[in-house]
C-alpha cells in the first residue's frame, strides 16, 4: 500500500447498531469487513482513524430539544461506545464530533481529537492523500465525511461491503452512493482494496 493512505472508520457505535437508540438496519454487519481492512492497514503500517458521535445530553440535534433525531451517542454513555467486536488498534486516532450543544456535525471533518486537532490537521501531519472510508451510516455521516474529504483535495475510496444506511426514506443510501460516485469516489470491496491503494 502507498504510504499516504489512511483508513477512516465512521461512527461504528453501539447506538447505531442493532439494539441502539438510532440503529442502522443490520449495522453491525460492517464490523467484520472493517476488521479485515484494519488488519491490512495495520500490517502495512498505515494509520487508522475512527470518528464517533459524541453528543452532550442536551443538544438541538435531538428531537427532545427540537432536532431531527432521537437521543443517541451521549458522551460517556454505553451507546456512544464503539461496537465491542470492532478491533481498533491502540494507535487509532479518535475524532469526536457533534460535541457542541448547537452542532449536528455529520462529517468527521467537523470533529476534533482529544488534543483539539481537526481531521484535516491530523491527515496533513500524517501526509495522507488517500482516505479509504467505511462505517455508518451511508446516507448521513459516511456521505458527509467522504464528500468533505473530496472537497479537501483528498483521493477517496469507499468500501462497498463495509457501509450500511439508516434509510429514513427508501432509497436514501442509493442516492447517497450516486452522489458520491458523481463526486469521483469509487466503490470497492475490502478484498479488492489493496489493489486500489
Amino acid at each position: 500500500m502507498k504510504p499516504n493512505a489512511a483508513l477512516l472508520i465512521v461512527d461504528v457505535q453501539n447506538d447505531f447498531c442493532p439494539g441502539g437508540t438510532l440503529a442502522v438496519p443490520d449495522g453491525d454487519r460492517v464490523v467484520e469487513p472493517l476488521n479485515r481492512a484494519i488488519g491490512s492497514f495495520v500490517s502495512a503500517g498505515l494509520p487508522v482513524v475512527a470518528s464517533r458521535d459524541w453528543h452532550p445530553a442536551r443538544t438541538s440535534h435531538f428531537n427532545t430539544f427540537g432536532g431531527p433525531w432521537p437521543p443517541h451517542c451521549v458522551q460517556g454513555s454505553p451507546g456512544a461506545g464503539f461496537h465491542s467486536a470492532l478491533s481498533l488498534p491502540p494507535a487509532t486516532v479518535i475524532i469526536s464530533k457533534g460535541s457542541e450543544p448547537d452542532s449536528d456535525s455529520y462529517s468527521a471533518f467537523d470533529g476534533r481529537t482529544a488534543d483539539g486537532e481537526t481531521l484535516s490537521e491530523v491527515l496533513a501531519a500524517l501526509q495522507v492523500g488517500h482516505l479509504v472510508v467505511g462505517g455508518l451510516a451511508t446516507d448521513y455521516c459516511v456521505r458527509s465525511s467522504s464528500l468533505d474529504a473530496i472537497r479537501a483535495g483528498l483521493r477517496v475510496t469507499l468500501l462497498s461491503d463495509a457501509i450500511a444506511g439508516v434509510e429514513i426514506s427508501a432509497g436514501d443510501s442509493d442516492r447517497a452512493l450516486e452522489e458520491m460516485e458523481r463526486a469521483g469516489i469509487p466503490l470497492c470491496t475490502v478484498e479488492d482494496m489493496t489493489c486500489l491503494l
